[in-house]
């Protein structure tokens, strides 16, 4: 695939974009491109930085694992992801955009529901539980797929990372939707899983929406030009 020189985005923020969506169907490839999209913004973002403190969390997590099962997992990863580390939706300056950039939302641990949902992805794939965005309206969970059940059944657990982890059934996670969404049409597969494009797609539109409302036509302009850039890669590019 032939990069175009863009006219309002970073060249250095842009080139890493390009550079990780050959590989964006892998965990490591989607955290790098949404690490991507901050670069725009953040001069001294590194997708090598973050990625080591991601890592750095999955090693504290695995030290602590006696028990494979993952329900024992998700306990661990429970007590360093929210109980010991903090992380949680910011409910008080929601809009902030810095609540989309990976690198500041591991530092501070306040984000959107969509980048702590991406962090909590990142830390725990690479212990063996498969994790899946939740691409569901007005609100991104988490689902982590995997454990069985005594009557060999499998289940899917469903996250809340916004609200430090909690854990909904699909309920509950239905009834966060309607309350946000209010009289809006709830879609007819509300808890649908997200593509890792869809995923990356949903943080760029995210920006967009708060860069128009802000005034930043600039910043608008180099998110827009991120997203056709996603949405014009295909896997033979």
């Amino acid at each position: 695939m032939v990069t175009p020189r863009p006219s309002h985005c970073k060249r250095r923020a842009y080139d890493c974009l390009a550079g990780q969506l050959p590989v964006l169907d892998t965990t490591k490839g989607l955290l790098r491109a949404a690490v991507a999209v901050a670069m725009h913004e953040m001069d001294k973002a590194d997708p090598d930085s973050v990625e080591s403190q991601v890592d750095e969390l999955t090693s504290k997590i695995d030290r602590r694992i006696t028990s494979s099962h993952p329900s024992a997992v998700m306990a661990h990863a429970h007590d360093v992801l929210f109980e010991e580390r903090g992380f949680k939706g910011n409910r008080a300056d929601y809009h902030n955009p810095r609540n989309s950039y990976l690198p500041i939302v591991l530092r501070t641990g306040r984000g959107l529901p969509i980048t702590l949902s991406l962090i909590y992805k990142c830390v725990v794939d690479p212990l063996g539980v498969p994790v899946y965005g939740i691409n569901a309206p007005g609100h991104f969970m988490i689902g982590v797929d995997g454990s069985m059940t005594d009557h060999a059944v499998r289940t899917v657990t469903i996250i809340d990372p916004f609200d430090a982890g909690r854990m909904l059934s699909p309920d509950e996670a239905i009834g966060v939707c309607r309350k946000i969404l209010g009289d809006a049409p709830m879609p007819e597969e509300p808890l649908a899983p997200a593509s890792h494009q869809a995923w990356l797609l949903r943080i760029i539109q995210n920006l967009m929406n708060t860069f128009n409302r802000l005034g930043q036509q600039n910043d608008f302009a180099a998110m827009h030009e991120m997203r056709e850039l996603v949405l014009e890669h295909s896997p033979e590019d």
